[in-house]
């Protein structure tokens, strides 16, 4: 195996949104594409299992106006992800990238996920497999550590491995997970973050991209991570606040545009959640997404007040987008800037 990382990179992956389970939808990632046209995207994680032997053509939908988009796998067999991996780059996905994060029992008890730190050489073997089947960037989303395997020694351990198999951009989430005693909902918050730890390690690994991830709510923070780092993954922020996400074109891939305004955002997707309508689709679908767009803004809770009670109706339609912009909009629309 090569002792050097590859320059592969994929577009968009100085700034990126994290993949969330039942978040990071097609319908999330095409709102998301009217307020950053350049983050990378991620997918929910899919498991082999599920795009072998279940709906592949599902999981593996994605609409163009997505790109920048990278499909998350979690498996843990290299022939098999090797085979996803396949069907990704086929499918015209721009990144793979393998869950070795997340701490819930399902994945533990598929042998995916965090766990998958306690094996790094098998990590590195589906990396290697992966890599030797696609063109495509194969990446991995980690943590510094699990339950007691959580020292600087274990993770640059860790490290190695997936340098010497190939791993073109690595991912760390500055918080160890706890395989036992803690939620998936408590290992985003009550593990500390360590942030220098991972700038350590990238001092180490020098020439292997590395992005940070974990806890960020600005883009001030995620610009004084790039002096360490080559990337910042944004979170739960980017979903509870979107709009944060409207000046990262310009400030980190020197887009000479001016970001949209939220109304803007609203109408852009007009047609979207007509189509989705006609389709048969409910409403909710989509602008679940969308209830976090004015986030701080006067009306904001109007907007999401009128979302959330009149979106879920299985009669609701468009006039319901509208009487929830009429809690916002025009009468702030002309002082919606990006920070």
């Amino acid at each position: 195996m090569s002792q050097t990382a590859s320059n592969r990179a994929t577009p968009g992956s100085r700034i990126s949104v994290a993949p969330m389970m039942a978040w990071t939808t097609p319908a999330q990632r095409y709102f998301m594409r009217r307020i950053t046209r350049s983050a990378l995207l991620y997918t929910e994680m899919v498991t082999t299992g599920a795009l072998i032997h279940g709906d592949t053509a599902r999981f593996l939908a994605f609409n163009a106006d997505e790109h920048p988009v990278a499909l998350q796998l979690g498996g843990s067999d290299p022939a098999t992800m090797a085979e996803c991996a396949r069907l990704a780059a086929d499918a015209g996905f721009d990144e793979v990238n393998i869950n070795v994060g997340c701490p819930s029992d399902r994945v533990q008890n598929g042998a995916f996920g965090a766990c998958l730190m306690a094996e790094p050489e098998r990590v590195a073997d589906c990396v290697s497999a992966m890599r030797a089947t696609v063109a495509i960037p194969v990446t991995v989303k980690t943590r510094i550590g699990i339950d007691d395997q959580d020292s600087y020694t274990f993770l640059r351990h860790f490290t190695a491995c997936m340098m010497a198999a190939g791993a073109d951009h690595l991912t760390v989430h500055a918080r160890k997970a706890w395989l036992s005693g803690l939620s998936p909902k408590e290992n985003r918050d009550i593990p500390p973050l360590d942030y220098p730890r991972v700038h350590r390690l990238k001092g180490e690994f020098a020439d292997l991209p590395m992005s940070i991830n974990g806890g960020f709510t600005d883009l001030d923070a995620a610009a004084a991570q790039l002096d360490h780092v080559d990337g910042v993954m944004i979170g739960r922020e980017a979903y509870r606040n979107p709009y944060v996400m409207a000046a990262v074109d310009r400030r980190f891939f020197g887009a000479e545009a001016q970001p949209p305004t939220r109304a803007q955002i609203v109408a852009d997707m007009r047609d979207f959640i007509g189509r989705h309508l006609a389709g048969g689709g409910a409403l909710k679908d989509i602008t679940r997404h969308m209830l976090g767009l004015y986030h701080g803004r006067p009306g904001g809770r109007g907007w999401r007040r009128v979302l959330s009670e009149q979106g879920h109706r299985s009669d609701a339609d468009l006039s319901v987008l509208d009487r929830a912009l009429a809690r916002v909009e025009p009468t702030h629309a002309l002082e919606d800037t990006a920070a």
